[in-house]
């Protein structure tokens, strides 16, 4: 058995370099729509309606799934020894995941108040926030890659 978990060790790794990019350019996307729906968008008109649709499916239809996949292809890794707890590379990876993950949910929050017509928050502010899912893979990239310290 534990032969087979190795074997597919090199599939799981490349299952979790596809998710996460595929989160990643959700975590990038619903900002920026956000952004839009934020400046350019009535409430309750038409284009509302668009808006909130394609933000619930790019949430729900991309997002979530890949988001899960993430983490369920890192925790096998994870379980296999891909980390080496004795270094700091690996503890700032797993708190910029789990900020990565937040910021998930702070994003999925976000829609709900478009979807309620509550948004507080102005374009200017969604635009900030878009820099997040940046600063942190910058961060993640280059503490597997380079593991600096």
């Amino acid at each position: 058995m534990t032969d087979l978990l190795y074997t597919l060790y090199p599939w799981v790794k490349a299952l979790h370099i596809m998710a996460v990019i595929s989160w990643m350019a959700g975590l990038f996307y619903l900002p920026r729509l956000f952004v839009h729906h934020t400046e350019q968008v009535t409430i309750g008109s038409e284009t509302d309606t668009l808006f909130q649709m394609m933000e619930m499916k790019l949430l729900k239809v991309i997002m979530n799934p890949a988001m899960i996949a993430s983490w369920a292809a890192g925790l096998y890794m994870l379980a296999l020894g891909a980390f080496d707890w004795s270094q700091a590379w690996s503890w700032l990876k797993l708190a910029c995941v789990i900020a990565m993950t937040w910021f998930h949910m702070w994003l999925a929050k976000r829609r709900k108040s478009f979807v309620a017509g509550e948004n507080s928050l102005t374009g200017k502010q969604y635009r900030m926030m878009n820099e997040v899912p940046t600063l942190l893979m910058i961060t993640i990239v280059l503490s597997v890659i380079v593991r600096p310290f």
